[in-house]
């Protein structure tokens, strides 16, 4: 309950306003704002990765997660979002180490090409072919 300051003939002072107090959740915790549904970085995992359909599934819990907020269940939207956020982080790393695997492979492929070829000296058959040409 908030006390309000008071003139001296026992009516509410008109101008004292005190800050709005939280409500706390657990010792020393404030309530956050609405819960998170994650659905834009749930929409780029299913458009541009989608690694072993987490996209999707991530997808899914965030419009759960929405629906939940807009019908006021906030601890379903809380549950449904924390899904959601736990299924992107699994899409992104997977995306992301696949990414760098694959740059590795090209790199020592195209590393190993190289190598084999000045072994044989085929490129500089190829380069003498070609100035022939000319």
């Amino acid at each position: 309950p908030q006390v309000r300051a008071r003139t001296p003939q026992g009516r509410p002072a008109p101008h004292s306003r005190q800050p709005p107090t939280r409500p706390t959740v657990g010792p020393g915790r404030s309530k956050a704002g609405p819960p998170k549904d994650h659905i834009i970085w749930s929409l780029c995992c299913f458009l541009y990765s989608n690694p072993l359909c987490l996209g999707l599934a991530a997808l899914i819990f965030s419009i759960k997660s929405r629906d939940r907020k807009v019908v006021g269940d906030l601890e379903g939207a809380r549950h449904y979002g924390a899904t959601a956020r736990c299924l992107n982080i699994a899409a992104t790393i997977i995306v992301c180490l696949t990414v760098i695997i694959a740059i590795v492979v090209v790199a020592v492929t195209a590393s190993q090409m190289s190598y084999v070829c000045m072994q044989t000296n085929c490129c500089h058959q190829t380069i003498s072919w070609m100035q022939g040409c000319v």
